[in-house]
């Protein structure tokens, strides 16, 4: 996958070249172009490019469409959830405020794009601590995408999965639990067992063993992430030394 990326990196960047010089920079086409590839760069880590890319697209999607047009309000999602990547919170909350608020008014309460921006704010909310509205946003999210997308859809697992990751910090072991196992088998027969996302259930899963006290279960689950992350993300990737990481103090 590692190599899939960067592929695609360099589509994208001759296509955003090939638009800019024939229908312009501002043109909807242009300005999509560059918001994937802000995305594709969000992925495999480069959070300076992408940031400038992401507030490009954001800019020029105001311009040309509207504050309250459907994709700037992804625009908007999307810049939120790369300070969220950086740790910049204060700076990611109104935005997904923003988010939420004009995609409950523009595409109602029950959208996909809606509950994505309710899990979104509950993620700030709860790396700023905020544990009880971040608890309540993340089940609404959880409830809203099990009745919309069903439970093993990739987002609704990405619930499953958050929901967990809140109970844990909360020192909820035993509830996180059954949510992480949960998550990490349906993505593993639903993504694949070296998805980012499966190998990310399987780093959850181990954290939530080794603060139960359960090494001899935690420690090949961590040697799994971090092997899969090597490969599948690169070895700078901030996943892949964040396993690191949590290998070397196991």
């Amino acid at each position: 996958m590692y190599g899939q990326l960067a592929e695609a990196e360099s589509l994208y960047r001759r296509a955003l070249r090939h638009l800019e010089a024939t229908v312009g920079s501002s043109h909807t086409d242009t300005l999509t172009c560059v918001s994937n590839l802000a995305i594709l760069l969000q992925t495999q880590g480069d959070y300076e490019e992408a940031q400038g890319l992401h507030r490009r697209a954001l800019y020029g999607r105001e311009r040309v469409l509207g504050t309250d047009h459907p994709n700037t309000l992804s625009c908007v999602n999307n810049l939120a959830n790369l300070l969220y990547d950086e740790g910049r919170y204060d700076e990611a909350e109104p935005l997904h405020r923003r988010a939420l608020y004009g995609r409950e008014r523009v595409l109602g309460a029950t959208h996909t794009d809606t509950l994505a921006s309710v899990n979104n704010l509950a993620n700030v909310l709860h790396s700023m601590g905020q544990y009880d509205e971040a608890q309540r946003l993340h089940r609404r999210a959880l409830y809203g995408r099990e009745v919309t997308l069903g439970p093993d859809h990739p987002d609704t697992l990405a619930s499953v999965n958050n929901l967990a990751n809140a109970l844990y910090d909360q020192g909820r072991y035993g509830e996180a639990e059954p949510l992480h196992r949960r998550a990490l088998e349906s993505r593993e027969r639903v993504l694949g067992d070296e998805h980012p996302e499966t190998l990310g259930s399987v780093d959850n899963l181990a954290n939530v063993l080794q603060s139960l006290g359960r090494y001899t279960e935690a420690e090949p689950l961590q040697r799994r992430a971090l092997a899969g992350r090597d490969r599948v993300l690169g070895p700078d990737h901030p996943d892949t030394l964040a396993s690191l990481g949590n290998l070397a103090v196991l």
